[in-house]
């Protein structure tokens, strides 16, 4: 009993030094040139709001760990609870992105705001559409899943594919157009990224050619 509260403190613990603690102070002491106090939230907020999505990945199923530390139906919902709170500001980032140019002196944050998103000769804007749409699949197919005329199993590998993706435009393009991104902090998000990944890897492919094996031979 003892062991099992520690290993949930400690589990506790480290993730909220990967994904608040250090996201924050890679934030503060970044070289970048300093901006207005509402710039710095707006960044804050997404940056914390990134990671906390990929920590996502580790509160899963898909981490046997944490199934061994925590209940499973605890799990799924605080899984859904911060899905559900995170997502939408990701979703919202654009837009956040623009809140500024409304204080600011001869600057148009609607024409701002089109600029940004047809400026497809940059591959940063690019990454940031397909993850955006990526993301907002990913919300839809879970909010629905019951309504889609798909088996559990086939939502699963769904939801997946979308979620593998995600890392990946989500990850390059924070890299590509963040305006905090030293070396820690992209050294950071390829580290989270990269271990999700497998997370997710080993949960969707090896471990279903492994129980796959095993049936076969029982016949």
């Amino acid at each position: 009993m003892i062991m099992n509260s520690n290993n949930k403190f400690l589990n506790i613990f480290l993730a909220c030094v990967f994904f608040v603690f250090l996201p924050i102070t890679f934030f503060i002491l970044g070289e970048t040139p300093k901006r207005t106090l509402l710039k710095d939230v707006i960044s804050i907020i997404t940056i914390l709001a990134l990671f906390i999505v990929f920590g996502q990945f580790y509160l899963a199923r898909i981490n046997e760990g944490v199934k061994e530390i925590f209940k499973i139906a605890k799990i799924i919902k605080i899984h859904k609870v911060i899905g559900y709170t995170v997502l939408p500001i990701l979703l919202i980032h654009p837009i956040l992105i623009i809140v500024p140019r409304f204080f600011e002196v001869g600057s148009d944050p609607f024409e701002s705001f089109i600029t940004m998103i047809s400026g497809f000769d940059s591959l940063g804007i690019i990454l940031g559409i397909i993850g955006w749409i990526l993301m907002l699949a990913l919300g839809l197919t879970s909010m629905f899943r019951e309504k889609l005329n798909m088996s559990y199993k086939s939502w699963k590998i769904l939801h997946g594919i979308l979620s593998l993706a995600f890392i990946l435009f989500a990850s390059w393009h924070a890299i590509d157009m963040g305006r905090h991104m030293s070396l820690a902090m992209t050294g950071l998000i390829i580290l989270i990224a990269s271990i999700a990944s497998a997370l997710l890897l080993k949960s969707y492919f090896f471990n279903n050619k492994k129980i796959s094996k095993e049936k076969k031979g029982t016949m």
